[in-house]
């Protein structure tokens, strides 16, 4: 893994625009249009075999879960607990998720955490990467398959549509990364053969004589995308409306499992000293004084804090904690010159489909850390 200096593209704000891609540089730059990096063939075969291990041990855990009545470690309260049951008995398909990887000394990628529900820079993985390659390193690879998988996982929603019901596509207002997510998701399921439709969270209606959702339009929303995290819903006065499961929604509840920090102190627990895990517990007695400290509902690198031999030495702002927090060992980030990078490892439709680079100068990736495209040599 190398991070190069590239020649900036003429007139690349415009061609991202073109690609719908709003937000390339918000208060600071976002995309970082004059560095790449280089993976190997090797590297990415890695990556690509780790993505796929993760994949199957966090669905073991989210049975190990389930069969074990663990939803109080998670903070999700036993009244969901028949809801996330059947929604996993009835094999209700995931769409996408993302693991976040450090690497350790001998290059082997190690979960820093599964944004399993929620997940964004995914058009920029997707579109925007992929057509930087095309015009900038024509001759070399990425690993990306991103959009393909994203066909296949709509289309197998489709499949199991009944004829003339839409799909409909959520975020907050006011929030343009959530926005271009959503359309893009909305663009490939119209893509898939299905009546992909825009709502806002806000504007989300529900008669309680009916037990029905409704748009604005007083359509029936059946099912629906929602880029809106479970822990929200829930906590929101319809959330024990959606609990009657009137309404279907991707990702599917089972999800919530596997969005929760939680999730990595119990994958410790299943798969001690896996070379692919990072130690991770509910206290930090076993990590001797040098850990990181996340919220277990933490978002963007929200409410993160590291400490060395007992004291903090950086910390993030935000308004999680009240749920609890776990601790995990601290793993530092690959560092080039100061630029700390994340790689972001895509699972869609149940397979390993990509990656994007994340960098920050600090150790801790939030939502401004800049998106560096990349490329690898055959």
């Amino acid at each position: 893994m190398k991070r190069l200096i590239v020649k900036k593209r003429d007139q690349w704000q415009s061609h991202m625009e073109e690609l719908g891609f709003t937000f390339h540089t918000t208060d600071d730059t976002y995309w970082n249009e004059g560095v790449c990096y280089e993976f190997s063939a090797q590297e990415i075969d890695e990556i690509e075999r780790v993505t796929q291990l993760l994949h199957e041990m966090c669905i073991e855990a989210v049975k190990a879960v389930l069969n074990n009545n663990l939803f109080r470690r998670l903070h999700i309260p036993e009244s969901y607990e028949h809801y996330i049951r059947n929604t996993l008995k009835q094999q209700q398909l995931s769409i996408y998720g993302r693991f976040d990887f450090s690497f350790d000394n001998n290059g082997n990628p190690c979960l820093l955490e599964y944004n399993a529900d929620t997940p964004t820079s995914l058009l920029e993985s997707s579109v925007v990467q992929w057509v930087w390659l095309e015009e900038m390193f024509p001759k070399y690879d990425q690993f990306n398959s991103i959009h393909e998988k994203l066909l296949e996982a709509f289309s197998a929603i489709a499949r199991e549509t009944a004829s003339g019901v839409p799909m409909y596509f959520s975020c907050v207002k006011d929030y343009e990364e959530d926005l271009v997510t959503v359309q893009y998701l909305q663009d490939v399921a119209i893509q898939a053969g299905l009546d992909g439709r825009h709502v806002f969270i806000e504007d989300i209606g529900y008669n309680a004589e009916g037990g029905k959702f409704y748009d604005l339009h007083g359509e029936v929303i059946e099912q629906m995308f929602k880029l809106y995290p479970w822990e929200w819903l829930l906590a929101d006065a319809f959330g024990s409306h959606v609990l009657k499961g009137a309404m279907r929604l991707y990702e599917p509840p089972w999800k919530m499992i596997l969005s929760n920090k939680a999730i990595l102190a119990i994958l410790w627990e299943m798969y001690p000293n896996h070379p692919n895990l990072i130690p991770t517990y509910h206290g930090a007695r076993s990590l001797r004084g040098n850990y990181v400290k996340k919220p277990i509902f933490s978002r963007e690198g929200a409410n993160v804090s590291i400490f060395r031999d007992g004291d903090m030495i950086d910390a993030t702002e935000g308004t999680y904690g009240q749920e609890g927090f776990v601790y995990q060992e601290i793993r530092a980030l690959p560092e080039f010159s100061g630029n700390h990078a994340v790689v972001g490892s895509w699972v869609i439709n149940g397979q390993p489909a990509g990656i994007g680079v994340r960098e920050d100068n600090s150790a801790v990736t939030k939502n401004t850390s800049r998106f560096v495209p990349h490329y690898f040599k055959p």
